[in-house]
């Protein structure tokens, strides 16, 4: 390894927006079943379809209906 590095010339990473974070999330049984049977008929990942329809959700604008017992 050298002692030094020339980052002079460097560039920024053109993906570094499109980067995902990852979290912790606590979901019910019924919702994770619901997306690993979704996923296994589309063939995508669970964790990439739950990604997808937020996205979708944050994309539209949605709101969520809330209704307190």
């Amino acid at each position: 390894m050298r002692s030094e590095y020339d980052f002079s010339k460097a560039k920024k990473n053109p993906y570094a927006k499109v980067l995902k974070k990852q979290v912790t999330i606590n979901l019910d049984e019924d919702v994770v079943r619901y997306f690993k049977e979704k996923s296994a008929e589309v063939g995508i990942p669970y964790q990439t379809l739950i990604n997808l329809y937020l996205r979708d959700c944050v994309k539209k604008g949605r709101n969520i209906e809330l209704t307190w017992k």
